[in-house]
């Protein structure tokens, strides 16, 4: 993880439907500040404003900017801290 090619970059994995709808889905690796993450982001189709119809790349490139616009402004929170 410390060659820089490979940090924070978002990978397409696949699309998968389910009840809910069509979502495209997303593997996210880095390092930031000492701290290494992942993250799956699925994105819905219907949310990127794309058809199913439309080519691959389209759809792949209209939902990672979504998914990541989201990630970066995202606030966590750990989880169990406050029983201690």
């Amino acid at each position: 993880m410390t060659d820089l090619a490979y940090n924070n970059v978002v990978r397409f994995k696949n699309i998968s439907k389910k009840k809910e709808g069509i979502f495209a889905n997303f593997k996210v690796k880095g390092v930031r500040n000492g701290t290494t993450f992942t993250a799956m982001i699925a994105v819905d189709l219907d949310a990127a404003d794309v058809d199913p119809g439309d080519p691959l790349e389209k759809i792949i490139e209209a939902c990672a900017q979504i998914g990541v616009k989201e990630v970066q402004k995202s606030d966590f929170q750990f989880e169990g801290l406050t029983s201690i």
